[in-house]
């Protein structure tokens, strides 16, 4: 399995809202994030989905501060 196909099946959360989020983003924006951010959303995908809906659909953001840059990243230039 690719790395990519893995990130994709990562993505995958069982939560329609998330799995439309997240492998949107993958497939149009992730081959234009820097290295640094690709290991962010990475990162972003080991995150529980209560977290992720808080962060991305209920507009919190994580204290960490990569995951709060790829969480604005990804609410501002996706949705």
């Amino acid at each position: 399995m690719t790395h990519y196909a893995k990130l994709k099946w990562y993505c995958r959360r069982g939560m329609r809202e998330l799995d439309l989020l997240l492998e949107g983003f993958l497939e149009n924006r992730y081959e234009a994030l820097s290295a640094t951010d690709r290991v962010s959303f990475e990162r972003l995908l080991d995150c529980s989905n209560e977290d992720l809906m808080a962060w991305l659909i209920d507009g919190d953001s994580p204290r960490d501060e990569q995951l709060a840059g790829i969480v604005n990243w990804i609410r501002t230039r996706h949705l």
